[in-house]
């Protein structure tokens, strides 16, 4: 049965983002590039709600080929750096499904030959089926509001939270609802103030 992960980043209080709905509020740095990257390659399928999967189309497909920064070492030279160009191209690479209510997705895309889309009402049947298909992961990147109505429906079985050293104090609670975990692993890393957390949802 293929393993449904979600994989994302909570501030120390336990919150998706701030309270503007911005989540790069949290520590975004290269410890959670290499998670992502060893997501992404774990899995055979990426899962997405709309506003993420507009989010990461406009940005991830040119990471790849981009031109070198002129200067490699300024801070923002990191998001084309080896790990990242290795994250453009295994998004480029994997299917993708998206669930939302507002149409396909537009032909200028450069995602839209790996993308199918699925309504908000058909996701829960269409997952349940789609879980029996092989023994890969499907992995869910971002998309706040798609994964926490899959794990009220039971059809979630990690989580995988990059816990930032950020207290936010207000902001969008990662959590809609309640949920019964159990630690599977926990990581430090010795260049990030991050700790990433495996869980495995009880059901």
């Amino acid at each position: 049965m293929r393993q449904v992960i979600v994989n994302n980043i909570v501030s120390l209080d336990g919150r998706y983002a701030d309270e503007s709905g911005n989540p790069l509020a949290l520590n975004m740095d290269g410890a959670f590039d290499r998670a992502n990257l060893e997501s992404a390659e774990s899995a055979d399928l990426i899962l997405l709600g709309r506003e993420s999967f507009d989010g990461f189309s406009a940005h991830w497909p040119f990471v790849a080929d981009a031109p070198e920064p002129d200067d490699v070492n300024a801070p923002e030279a990191r998001a084309f750096d080896a790990v990242n160009r290795a994250m453009s191209r295994r998004y480029n690479s994997l299917p993708k499904v998206v669930v939302t209510d507002r149409g396909s997705i537009p032909a200028g895309n450069p995602w839209h030959d790996s993308t199918t889309t699925i309504g908000r009402a058909d996701v829960a049947g269409w997952l349940a089926i789609e879980r029996e298909r092989g023994d890969g992961a499907i992995v869910i990147f971002g998309s706040h509001v798609l994964w926490n109505a899959l794990l009220a429906e039971g059809l979630v079985d990690e989580l995988h939270l990059m816990v930032s050293p950020t207290v936010l104090g207000t902001g969008v609670s990662a959590f809609t609802g309640a949920a019964d975990l159990r630690l599977l692993e926990s990581r430090t890393f010795d260049d990030s103030g991050n700790v990433q957390l495996r869980y495995a949802v009880r059901r």
